[in-house]
């Protein structure tokens, strides 16, 4: 599991994207475009997951 979580390059795009719109949008007063941005960093999230999870699952020994 350690070298799912490790410094790959999915693992620092998604940190990068989340940083760059959370960090962005905090920037703008709108509280719409705050909303907004909270939830695509969600929808990165959730492919993240997804992705990390059909690698474990493929990598898995049932």
């Amino acid at each position: 599991m350690r070298e799912l979580l490790g410094p790959t390059y999915r693992n620092l795009a998604a940190l990068a994207v989340v940083a760059a719109l959370l960090g962005g949008a905090y920037f703008v007063a709108n509280p719409l475009v705050r909303y907004a941005a909270w939830l695509v960093a969600f929808a990165v999230w959730m492919a993240w997951f997804v992705s990390v999870a059909r690698e474990w699952i493929s990598k898995a020994n049932f």
